[in-house]
């Protein structure tokens, strides 16, 4: 079976944005996820209802399956490498970062890790709308963190007048164009940008959790802020040169991508983008899985008409492997690249064609 490697996403922001309110909102409707936390900070988080002090190299374990550990940047690897352990059982790690924090050196270490069971989730910024114009005068870095998110989170809209937010969302998207922005209050941002919940199985009586969800749902004020999702599936395989294209220059508000492409004989992987992040896993195709590209595009303020368009544009004209395309997107594969990089064993009788590499598409 295909590994399974557990995504860390980052949450920052300066002080007041609301992370931890828009983590304990991802926390309450994780719909039987199991959610390991790392708290880069001095402070408190409430999960489900405890209070988790926030003192360096503490953990609690909680039996509703979530992990809340405390530690400083130096310990961050450590401690995901803590968290990714099989014993743990999580599903999703999310790190709360300091409110003083640098995001590009979280980044940094993100990236580095060496820890193969763990995968880049995104870095989703947080600002608070109605402290943007202060917050961006004290510390001009802002810009330089807006920049590189994978997603920017205008939270506290409920605090600001329309043509201040209107005004707002204009200076995040000179700073930051094409990533994708969300504007919500209270942190109410949906769960599945970020990781995927699991089908729930019931038994007997309502657990402490069941009885959660439930009286959240039945509020109104906890909706989610809005995102949108684009289905693609083609029998046909994908041009590498064009599928890189599209994914080095992604439409504006394309957040995720997920699935599996096949990119000619042999050819064939899970892909995974959060922003700029692209990531190719041979590993990833099930053993047996027909050929066939399927993939799963989530963002903010898509225009599916033209996403579905410009992946339709990827399919090649046919089957003849092209190489040195081929060479060019698996610089982003998710292992060294040598001479059988592009075997696919689920058709080990397959040979691929022995054509010129040529400089179409």
């Amino acid at each position: 079976m295909a590994r399974q490697r557990i995504p860390v996403v980052l949450v920052a922001g300066f002080l007041g944005s609301g992370k931890t309110t828009m983590l304990n909102h991802l926390l309450a409707n994780r719909e039987g996820v199991r959610v390991g936390v790392v708290v880069n900070d001095f402070g408190s988080v409430n999960i489900d209802a405890l209070a988790v002090s926030g003192q360096v190299d503490t953990m609690v374990s909680l039996g509703n399956g979530c992990l809340c550990c405390a530690v400083d940047a130096s310990g961050l690897d450590a401690m995901l490498g803590r968290l990714s352990n099989a014993e743990a059982g999580i599903d999703v790690i999310v790190v709360e970062a300091s409110g003083i924090a640098e995001p590009r050196d979280l980044l940094r270490l993100m990236i580095a890790s060496e820890n193969p069971d763990i995968r880049y989730g995104g870095l989703a910024e947080v600002v608070d709308a109605a402290e943007f114009d202060r917050s961006l005068e004290r510390h001009p870095e802002l810009a330089e963190h807006l920049r590189i998110a994978d997603l920017v989170v205008v939270n506290k809209a409920d605090r600001v007048t329309p043509g201040a937010l209107a005004k707002l969302t204009a200076t995040v998207e000179e700073f930051a164009p094409g990533v994708p922005l969300l504007v919500t209050d209270h942190g109410r941002v949906d769960p599945q940008l970020f990781f995927d919940p699991k089908p729930r199985e019931r038994f007997g009586q309502l657990s402490f959790d069941d009885l959660r969800e439930h009286d959240h749902h039945d509020h109104s004020e906890h909706l989610h802020a809005a995102y949108e999702s684009v289905t693609f599936t083609t029998d046909r395989p994908l041009s590498p040169r064009r599928l890189l294209a599209f994914l080095e220059q992604r439409p504006p508000g394309l957040y995720r991508v997920k699935g599996h492409v096949d990119l000619g004989p042999r050819s064939r992987f899970g892909l995974h983008t959060v922003g700029a992040f692209i990531q190719l896993d041979r590993s990833a195709w099930p053993a047996g899985r027909p050929r066939r590209s399927e993939l799963v595009l989530i963002g903010a303020g898509l225009d599916a008409e033209d996403v579905t368009r410009r992946l339709t544009e990827c399919v090649a004209e046919d089957d003849t492997l092209d190489e040195r395309g081929l060479l060019r997107i698996l610089r982003y594969l998710d292992e060294p690249a040598d001479p059988a990089a592009a075997e696919d064993s689920t058709d080990p009788a397959e040979q691929p064609d022995q054509a010129e590499p040529s400089e179409q598409d």
